[in-house]
């Protein structure tokens, strides 16, 4: 390739990455009524600019390769800020790294753009190897603070085992999104910890945060469930846990189960969203749920619908990890409409909406799982005998 071919292909790449990002999301069809699913990804590996992706110089690139590819873009935290939708996603490299970055647009469904540059987290020391699925909350003591997976080499591995990891939860701070300060890690006494997230305010005048204890890199062992703690301070943050919402055999949550986001505030409850995990003949299968919490004490969980509230379904199933809904990040706008923001097989970021009002009667009014077969029927048999009752031409 001569140096004008390498011209006119820099500028085609460049063209077809503006055309690329300037597509349209539409919504697709539904008749559940629960939420919006829309077209297109918000996010994938389409989005990160070329220049992340390639070394434009001719000396050292003539043949115009790709040098740090891109594998999937997916599990991101989210933020208003003005009129600004703020994404913080997981980029994962072709070398499996995981990394962050900050993309942001005026509207919630399309048109994100990422910053200049990926964040460069501070560590702690040079044994993390790792960084992934941010939690973004903004607390009132004025900080945006973000809670991340911190992954290490298992020290008590065998030598020959190079897969071995431990998990712990990360804290970085700031006040703009561009400059960021690392804290200690959160301390608990589970011995691996993942899916920790902080609460949005202060709770008997002190930090909470949202866990899920580990006894292992995967699996949850004699921990599992969504904890809940609290601790004095940030710069030395050490809770003991409680379990508020536990892992149900034969349920969606058999396995395990996590906080997603950070819960929102509303005038009944904080409302939750978060993962369960079963498993199966095909591998582990991820889910969304809802559950809502006490205004007063979060703590104690008031609303749980049976079931799962989404799950994968289409294209959405295939990927890095197939079967696989996860959630880090919604946003509830000025209009009280909720942006819920997930990533589909550990491969890509998409979008769903729906009006707060709507969610709230989903969780106060579906019944809770029954936990056994004939209970669900029961339940089933309720609603069907209600309905057989219903007349739709004469009714108020």
């Amino acid at each position: 390739m001569n140096k004008i071919e390498f011209k006119q292909k820099v500028v085609k790449i460049q063209s077809d990455y503006h055309t690329f990002m300037a597509r349209i999301n539409h919504p697709c069809p539904h008749d559940h009524g629960l939420y919006q699913r829309y077209e297109f990804p918000v996010l994938d590996a389409g989005h990160i600019p070329p220049a992340w992706r390639f070394d434009f110089d001719y000396q050292t690139n003539p043949y115009l390769l790709q040098r740090m590819g891109i594998n999937a873009v997916f599990n991101s935290g989210a933020i208003k800020i003005d009129d600004r939708y703020i994404l913080m996603p997981r980029i994962e490299g072709w070398d499996r790294k995981s990394f962050f970055a900050i993309a942001e647009s005026h509207s919630p469904i399309d048109g994100f753009t990422f910053h200049d540059y990926p964040i460069l987290i501070p560590e702690l020391d040079a044994s993390e190897t790792n960084h992934y699925d941010m939690r973004l909350t903004y607390h009132e003591d004025g900080w945006i603070y973000g809670v991340f997976c911190v992954e290490y080499k298992d020290p008590a591995a065998h030598a020959g085992d190079t897969s071995a990891a431990v998990a712990q939860a990360g804290i970085i701070r700031s006040k703009n999104l561009i400059d960021w300060e690392r804290l200690p890690n959160l301390v608990t006494p589970a011995s691996q910890q993942r899916n920790a997230v902080l609460h949005p305010e202060f709770v008997d005048h002190q930090y909470a945060f949202y866990t899920r204890p580990q006894d292992s890199f995967i699996d949850t062992g004699s921990g599992g469930g969504i904890g809940w703690g609290l601790t004095p301070r940030m710069g030395d943050p050490i809770v003991k846990e409680t379990i508020i919402d536990p892992k149900i055999y034969h349920t969606i949550k058999e396995s395990k189960n996590g906080q997603g986001p950070a819960p929102i505030k509303t005038p009944i409850g904080w409302l939750h969203l978060a993962h369960g995990v079963r498993n199966s003949a095909a591998g582990l299968r991820y889910v969304l749920y809802l559950f809502l919490t006490g205004l007063s004490e979060p703590w104690k969980v008031t609303h749980c619908p049976g079931g799962y509230f989404m799950a994968p379904e289409g294209s959405e199933r295939v990927g890095d990890v197939s079967n696989v809904l996860f959630s880090n990040g919604w946003i509830l706008d000025e209009n009280d409409m909720v942006y819920l923001y997930y990533g589909s097989s550990d491969t890509r970021l998409h979008v769903a909406s729906s009006p707060l009002a709507v969610l709230l009667d989903y969780v106060c009014h579906t019944p809770p799982d029954g936990t056994r077969s004939t209970s669900c029927v029961r339940q089933r048999i309720e609603m069907i005998q209600k309905n057989l009752k219903y007349n739709p031409i004469n009714t108020d």
